[in-house]
């Protein structure tokens, strides 16, 4: 870490934490904590409140795989440790699960509008922070949604990793395409889940058209 890298005050200094992989000190909010379970296996602890010594890992799937592969977990915590073969899929999983919980609270709190009309007025009023689409949702109605939101006094940022169904469980509802979540109280919280779920699956589907996917 150079002198322009190092910490300003005592709170961002409080937030460095060692990568294992990259032997740097790094910005926790970017990194995954691992502790050791009881029966010597990796346990993935996202929200970072299982007992014992963190060993912390950069928040993408290369990372996990080569902590796991190389035995980066085992020397870092000075013991044996067992990491399973699929614990970047693990770690996807949870995180997913992570941010569409973190849906369903919003939508509790009233931070959530779903469905195309409520959805294109709620952009009119600059206050939707996240578009998120269903991946599987029709080319037509997010072409049209995604128009409004370039009108927009302040453009959200678009959100495209879960397709109805899974939209759906999380927000009690059937059928669900078009999802605003509103500016307000835990949004940078949810942002960060988001970018790190962004380094284990594409925040937008491949198959999206390329002015889709660039917002154009």
């Amino acid at each position: 870490m150079t002198d322009d890298d190092a910490p300003k005050t005592h709170a961002q200094a409080h937030r460095l934490r060692k990568d294992i992989v990259l032997g740097e000190a790094t910005d926790e909010a970017r990194l995954i904590r691992f502790v050791a379970g009881p029966d010597g296996m990796v346990v993935p602890d996202l929200a970072r409140k299982l007992p014992g010594r963190g060993i912390w890992v950069g928040a993408d799937r290369d990372s996990v795989t080569t902590a796991a592969k190389k035995g980066l977990f085992s020397r870092a915590a000075k013991t044996k440790l067992t990491a399973p073969p699929d614990l970047a899929d693990q770690v996807e999983a949870l995180l997913a699960r992570r941010v569409l919980d973190s849906l369903g609270l919003a939508r509790k709190s009233g931070s959530i509008i779903s469905g195309f009309e409520k959805v294109i007025a709620a952009l009119a009023t600059g206050k939707v922070a996240w578009l998120i689409e269903a991946s599987d949702g029709a080319e037509d109605g997010r072409r049209k949604v995604l128009a409004a939101a370039r009108r927009a006094q302040i453009s959200p940022r678009l959100l495209g990793a879960f397709n109805s169904d899974e939209l759906g469980l999380a927000l009690g509802g059937e059928n669900v395409i078009h999802t605003a979540l509103l500016a307000g109280r835990g949004i940078d919280r949810w942002a960060l889940d988001v970018e790190r779920l962004s380094g284990f699956r594409p925040l937008l589907p491949p198959e999206w058209s390329a002015n889709e996917r660039e917002g154009d």
